[in-house]
């Protein structure tokens, strides 16, 4: 009789070890009695009934998930290759194990086919250039669908856009074109500044003589500062101007012919004389 009774405390303790179980802070453990769900256990140490319950252990944390690069055409008609990551984790374990057969595959497909629809929506240039755009609409579009298995999708990036060699080489050239046309309505704008300050001064010296006088002597410390052998001599612009009007032909004449035209530079010529 008392071995028996040994035995049977013996199995007891069997029993109650078989049924303790543990799981780690990240990790959660789906609880089914007899074949029905009968919740979520852990982390830490519970007992599950032996041979009646079975667990299945879940990870919680988030997952990454890598997207092979996928062949798909833009809206306007370009043959690009897209890959992309993108990270979920699971927030319900228990309808993550009873909605879907393998959450990791499904996911897996959901994200694929719809980043390629999504990246057959738009066009080459909203592609390469709003990658945000595109990975938040990925992400609408699949934490949707992944929202009954109680999965949520984290964050969706697209890591690299293949395109074809032949439309590297168009880029290249309009992104040539485009500098090009920028750098000539600089030089255009800058040349437009440039006519309104010579008019404005122009204006500024006419009307100040004095001004003009200061920027011939300017004009020759200019030259003077190279290693010229050349020497200017400038006559001040008075001089020049009373020259100008003793050139113009008068408007009467004492002997009632016309008077001819005078010339200044015969003022600043030297006369010549022959020897006999």
């Amino acid at each position: 009789m008392g071995s028996f009774v040994t035995v049977f405390f013996t199995a007891l303790v069997i029993l109650a070890l078989n049924g303790l179980k543990v799981d780690r802070e990240y990790q959660r453990g789906v609880i089914f009695r007899l074949g029905r769900a009968r919740g979520t256990m852990g982390p830490g140490m519970y007992w599950i009934i032996p041979w009646v319950d079975q667990k299945v252990q879940v990870d919680i944390r988030t997952k990454t998930v890598n997207i092979e690069p996928q062949e798909t055409i833009t809206a306007d008609s370009v043959t690009v290759r897209v890959n992309a990551v993108l990270y979920y984790r699971i927030l319900d374990p228990t309808k993550a194990i009873n909605r879907v057969e393998n959450y990791e595959v499904a996911v897996y497909q959901v994200a694929l086919t719809s980043l390629r629809n999504v990246v057959g929506q738009n066009m080459l240039d909203e592609v390469l250039q709003h990658r945000d755009k595109i990975n938040s609409r990925v992400q609408e579009i699949v934490d949707e669908i992944t929202e009954p298995w109680g999965i949520v999708l984290e964050r969706v990036e697209i890591k690299d856009v293949e395109i074809p060699a032949s439309m590297q080489r168009a880029m290249a050239k309009e992104a040539e074109a485009t500098r090009e046309k920028r750098s000539r309505l600089i030089k255009a704008s800058a040349e437009q500044e440039a006519s309104l300050k010579l008019a404005e001064a122009s204006q500024n010296m006419s009307q100040n003589p004095a001004a003009l006088e200061l920027r011939r002597l300017q004009m020759l410390t200019e030259i003077g500062a190279e290693n010229n052998t050349t020497t200017i001599i400038m006559m001040p612009s008075d001089f020049i101007n009373a020259a100008r009007r003793l050139a113009e032909p008068s408007t009467s004449s004492t002997n009632g012919q016309e008077a001819q035209p005078f010339h200044p530079e015969v003022l600043f010529t030297p006369k010549r004389t022959e020897r006999e």
